[in-house]
């Protein structure tokens, strides 16, 4: 009986710490997993990702082609418990926090009014979680995006305009990325979202002369009154789905 007891009192600890190590080559995992993906067998696909994600929590290819198998699954739900148990074990990991977030945001577009802005607000508390462990800039990027797509009644796009400018501020002091376009286009529909309109169009015709190729950049300077609002207010709708693909960011931490 004593042994018993004492069994299942190390059984979270041992769970804990399965999930707090590698525990199987991940790469091979994720390879496995992503051969799976491809042949449309999503069962298989899921549970040899899990496994790299498991073992290697930190590696944003895995927690990001993870999420995208899960998008292409329709398996929200089983994503979000994954998430909800790894953050337990690893709770001082931005990535998991940040992931986790994400699988909220990724549920969003296939749920009722009520439950999206639930969902949204869950997806908020793990953005933060990760921008208090990291402030970098994809956690000011996402949280700041998040902010933006409540309606004005709930007053967080100021909030948004403050996470956003600390990730052109990062941005700035980097070498350019791709990505950091996002951040131009973000930030200018922020101000536009709080009325300062002649700001917004600043922060545009700025990321305009860095990306002179953008389309959506050159949409918003050539456009006004409600056929700017039409862009903008189409760019933040929540039955749209977001595209939370992190390719960018861990293609560009490989080169």
């Amino acid at each position: 009986m004593i042994r018993k007891l004492y069994y299942y009192l190390l059984s979270p600890l041992l769970v804990a710490c399965l999930l707090s190590g590698p525990t199987r080559p991940s790469d091979s995992d994720y390879q496995q997993g992503m051969k799976a993906l491809g042949a449309n067998d999503y069962v298989t696909a899921l549970r040899y990702l899990e496994l790299a994600v498991t073992g290697d929590p930190e590696n944003l290819r895995y927690t990001s082609e993870y999420r995208q198998a899960v998008i292409k699954s329709k398996d929200f739900d089983r994503a979000l418990s994954f998430f909800e148990k790894l953050s337990a074990a690893r709770p001082q990991s931005a990535n998991v926090h940040l992931n986790y977030g994400f699988a909220y945001v990724d549920k969003i577009p296939v749920a009722g009014s009520i439950t999206q802005v639930i969902l949204a607000n869950k997806a908020l508390t793990e953005f933060s979680k990760a921008v208090e462990l990291q402030p970098n800039w994809i956690g000011y990027y996402t949280r700041g995006m998040s902010y933006l797509f409540w309606p004005k009644i709930f007053s967080r796009a100021p909030m948004g305009v403050a996470d956003l400018e600390k990730a052109m501020k990062i941005q700035t002091g980097e070498p350019r990325k791709s990505y950091h376009v996002k951040t131009y286009i973000a930030l200018g529909d922020g101000y536009w979202k709080i009325d300062q309109l002649e700001k917004a169009r600043t922060i545009w015709q700025e990321g305009l002369k860095r990306f002179p190729d953008n389309q959506p950049l050159k949409t918003r300077v050539g456009q006004t009154g409600k056929e700017l609002q039409a862009t903008i207010e189409a760019n933040l709708d929540p039955n749209k789905r977001v595209d939370t693909d992190l390719k960018e960011l861990w293609a560009s931490s490989q080169n």
